[in-house]
């Protein structure tokens, strides 16, 4: 039954594929099976790719989900078995639609167009490819929320961009000690936009541009508020320094 569920799905022979995924989700031993389910109707790019990438892509996307859910201490396995399925087919997802707008624009540059027309068909299909995307999130948001409470779908959102946010808002607190609760309060609410953005880009290289057009707004920001970034910068290093020194002469 196993091998015949997963020929259905990826037609493809699975069962090295089965077993990583089993061990990679223990103790809950079904739940590739709910996965797979779940994801059957967004492998449209699986007929283009080889069984072999196929595989190593669910395996992927699967390994990566698990970390994530890890981090939410769910103790019902239901609905850990509900959320992971939910965030693989977010991934799988995705990938589909960035990989659509991909193939879309490949084809239109391939054209005997003017540079004119070239452009307009191209935005025509990233406001496609944005429509589709805010559709997405709304969609993702919505069904995760049936199972997790806002602090859980807060470290899902920082699960999926590689908890920038809170690395980087704790950096700005520590680099500029004289922050006031409203420059505060703006950069946490720029870097929650960013975040919101990141999570449905298809690479990290992209989630951490999302987050670097921000900086730069914010940046700009506390400039304009008559912060010296370069000097505050300087004088933050030089703090970061002193404490690994105090840190290593204790030792």
């Amino acid at each position: 039954m196993t091998r015949r569920l997963l020929a259905d799905i990826v037609q493809t022979s699975t069962k090295n594929l089965a077993g990583t995924i089993s061990s990679a989700l223990l103790p809950f031993t079904k739940i590739g099976f709910i996965i797979l389910a779940l994801v059957s109707s967004t492998y449209s790019f699986a007929q283009q790719n080889s069984s072999e990438q196929q595989e190593e892509y669910l395996k992927v996307i699967t390994e990566r989900s698990v970390k994530i859910v890890n981090t939410l201490s769910i103790k019902d396995s239901v609905k850990y078995k509900k959320v992971l399925g939910e965030l693989v087919n977010q991934y799988s997802q995705l990938n589909n639609i960035h990989e659509q707008f991909k193939t879309a624009s490949e084809t239109i540059k391939k054209q005997t167009l003017s540079a004119e027309e070239r452009s307009a068909q191209i935005r025509k299909e990233e406001e496609k490819k944005s429509s589709q995307l805010l559709q997405l999130h709304s969609s993702f948001l919505a069904h995760i929320r049936e199972n997790l409470s806002e602090e859980q779908i807060e470290l899902v959102k920082d699960g999926m961009t590689y908890r920038i946010l809170p690395i980087t808002y704790a950096a700005y607190q520590d680099m500029i000690l004289t922050l006031t609760a409203e420059q505060k309060t703006k950069i946490y609410g720029w870097l929650k936009e960013a975040r919101e953005l990141a999570m449905d880009e298809g690479s990290s290289d992209k989630k951490h541009a999302v987050f670097g057009k921000y900086k730069g707004r914010i940046n700009n920001y506390l400039s304009a508020a008559g912060y010296d970034m370069k000097k505050e910068g300087e004088e933050w290093q030089k703090r970061i320094n002193a404490k690994k020194q105090n840190s290593q002469s204790t030792d």
